[in-house]
């Protein structure tokens, strides 16, 4: 276990499996003392076994909360304050989410995918700015996505639209705050694989053929890029590095980009069946693949 963050207070919304799942553990493995909400009882019922018989079980603490829910957002956070005097990291990562084309997508899905992952980044976020601005130190790590800059393929409207406005939310907050000692960081992944988001919403049939044959981006591997963007206080880390470049050509050739999209078909690879754990021996510098399998 490293003490990077030892002593530190962190909080991960929709932490309870997946990309947040991934997270709370690498937060923990490094020292902080992560704090998880979640509103999924069955997940947070499998994280609280897992979290038991780890090397993390007095680390870890989970609480259902729907972060769609204002009043319920601000008491979660003021509990934790409370029981900790400190809050260090706040992860923003709790979605909901949809994909299909936009007039079959139903106007409800759409706005409670805006209530949970821009509306709860948002109550999130202002719940715990005064805390840490009373103790002079803070990080505030928002999970966006490559769609939310890449408009390339279909199904994805209302998906997009809710990381656009993520994405644009995050960017103007680190311009008020750049003279703060709140570090603010958006954290842009590509498809991550083995995670529900796959399982049970989006088939391979409504991916661009070209993903199957990408190298395949798991939880922990979006975990380790957010400790390693903590440690660099970095304001946007791209996962894998190479979208970078992908932004540039989308925003020089955006038709080209999208005739790339189609060549092929559809993807093919069931991306929800790969499987995954945090491998706390991994190194962050050594970009290990031990916990990528």
């Amino acid at each position: 276990m490293s003490t990077f963050l030892a002593g530190q207070v962190a909080l991960v919304t929709g932490g309870a499996q997946g990309i947040g799942w991934g997270i709370a553990q690498a937060l923990a493995d490094y020292g902080a003392q992560v704090f998880v909400c979640d509103i999924a009882e069955e997940h947070l019922a499998q994280a609280r076994a897992a979290t038991a018989v780890s090397p993390w079980a007095s680390q870890i603490h989970f609480s259902a909360c729907d972060v769609a829910d204002q009043a319920a957002v601000e008491g979660w956070v003021t509990a934790v304050y409370q029981q900790t005097q400190r809050i260090d990291i706040l992860v923003n990562n709790a979605v909901y989410a949809r994909w299909d084309l936009a007039e079959c997508l139903p106007a409800t899905d759409v706005e409670k995918m805006m209530q949970v992952g821009y509306f709860g980044m948002v109550y999130a976020t202002q719940a715990v700015l005064p805390f840490m601005r009373r103790t002079g130190r803070g990080h505030i790590v928002t999970i966006g996505s490559s769609v939310g800059r890449l408009y390339v393929t279909p199904t994805l409207a209302g998906y997009s639209a809710l990381k656009a406005a993520v994405d644009a939310y995050v960017q103007i907050l680190q311009l008020e705050l750049a003279t703060s000692p709140i570090h603010v960081m958006l954290v842009r992944p590509a498809a991550v694989a083995g995670t529900n988001f796959f399982r049970q919403q989006v088939t391979s049939s409504k991916m661009p053929r070209w993903v199957d044959f990408a190298p395949t981006i798991t939880p922990p591997a979006i975990a380790k890029a957010v400790i390693n963007g903590l440690r660099r206080r970095r304001a946007v880390v791209n996962v894998p590095r190479y979208l970078g470049a992908v932004y540039a050509l989308y925003a020089l050739m955006p038709r080209l980009m999208c005739w790339l999209m189609r060549v092929g078909g559809n993807g093919r690879r069931d991306y929800g069946q790969v499987q995954w754990h945090y491998d706390a021996r991994c190194e962050v510098a050594n970009r290990c693949q031990k916990g990528l399998q």
